[in-house]
């Protein structure tokens, strides 16, 4: 099919056995070599400049077309994935959140991962219970635990529902101070790492933006500060694109640009709202090949890095991947 792109979407790449937190959610660096592999003998990897092209009608997609993403700007995608897609002569496509680079702050959404990587749930989830406890009253109110718990304990194909239950409390649901306050408890009771010294490990610098893209890869916006942007004010959506726009503008062409959802959150206000900022194409976290012919391009789809060899063949499923 010429209309048919298979976008893999990727975050922490790396050596995870030998890595501080091997509990991380990620691809082993030897399997992405693996999987670079994989798709070059049996797929043509396209460049976001084509994907444009093509979604412009000013291109044709070869059959068996995979487009590269990565998410969060994250040190890994410089130490581990860029040099093997230089060596191939690839261009991967890596969405940074904006906050990240002007910052240099630990986001919300990392806390949790390694608060999820350095504890077990058996253990975690009562320390969550307990905080959400603690923070309601007259200034915070929220539903109580069962209720939510009830409502939003529900697994996906990667994680249990318990494991939901406490990202769901963390990423949107709890009042934002909540959030941050809980997150950060969490985060100095079983990382114990300073947030400083995590947050200058965890992401990309400046310079090593510039350089990647001096060398061909693409840069795209990832929001500001990695919120689920559907589920904000528009006010505050507004200011979260313009803001992560106006940190970025080095690296994107602001009449030319992609938007990668922070968590796959979007709406038709946002829709509407970057189209209207110059840009030209949107990446979802749902779980399909994207036919060009059929889904909107502020509305691509995604499959994940596990859908594909050495991890899975599930790609050869092409609808929605439940």
């Amino acid at each position: 099919m010429k209309n048919l792109v298979y976008v893999i979407m990727y975050h922490y790449v790396r050596d995870l056995e030998h890595s501080r937190y091997p509990r991380i959610k990620g691809l082993d660096v030897d399997f992405f070599r693996q999987q670079i592999e994989f798709l070059k003998q049996n797929f043509t990897v396209i460049t976001m400049e084509e994907l444009i092209c093509a979604c412009n009608g000013r291109y044709e997609l070869p059959e068996k077309a995979v487009l590269l993403t990565f998410d969060d700007g994250y040190l890994d995608h410089y130490m581990f994935v860029f040099p093997v897609l230089k060596a191939q002569n690839l261009q991967g496509s890596f969405f940074i959140s904006a906050k990240t680079l002007k910052e240099h702050v630990l986001l919300d959404v990392n806390k949790i991962h390694y608060i999820l990587a350095s504890t077990k749930m058996k253990d975690l989830l009562p320390s969550v219970l307990e905080r959400m406890d603690y923070y309601r009253g007259s200034e915070y109110d929220y539903p109580d635990n069962n209720m939510l718990f009830d409502k939003y304990a529900a697994k996906n194909r990667f994680d249990d529902k318990e494991t939901i239950f406490v990202k769901r409390m963390l990423q949107t649901v709890l009042p934002q101070p909540v959030r941050s306050m809980i997150c950060k408890d969490l985060f100095q009771q079983y990382v114990g790492v300073l947030e400083e010294n995590m947050a200058s490990e965890l992401y990309l610098t400046p310079d090593q933006t510039r350089l990647m893209k001096n060398e061909g890869m693409y840069i795209g916006l990832h929001g500001y500060s990695h919120c689920w942007l559907g589920h904000m004010p528009e006010k505050e959506m507004q200011a979260d694109i313009s803001l992560a726009l106006d940190v970025m503008s080095e690296y994107v062409d602001r009449k030319n640009w992609v938007m990668n959802y922070p968590y796959g959150s979007y709406n038709e206000s946002l829709l509407k709202y970057i189209s209207s900022c110059g840009c030209k194409l949107g990446l979802t976290t749902q779980v399909k090949a994207a036919d060009l012919s059929e889904c909107s391009r502020l509305t691509i789809p995604r499959l994940d890095t596990n859908d594909f060899p050495p991890v899975s063949e599930n790609y050869k499923c092409r609808g929605e991947i439940l």
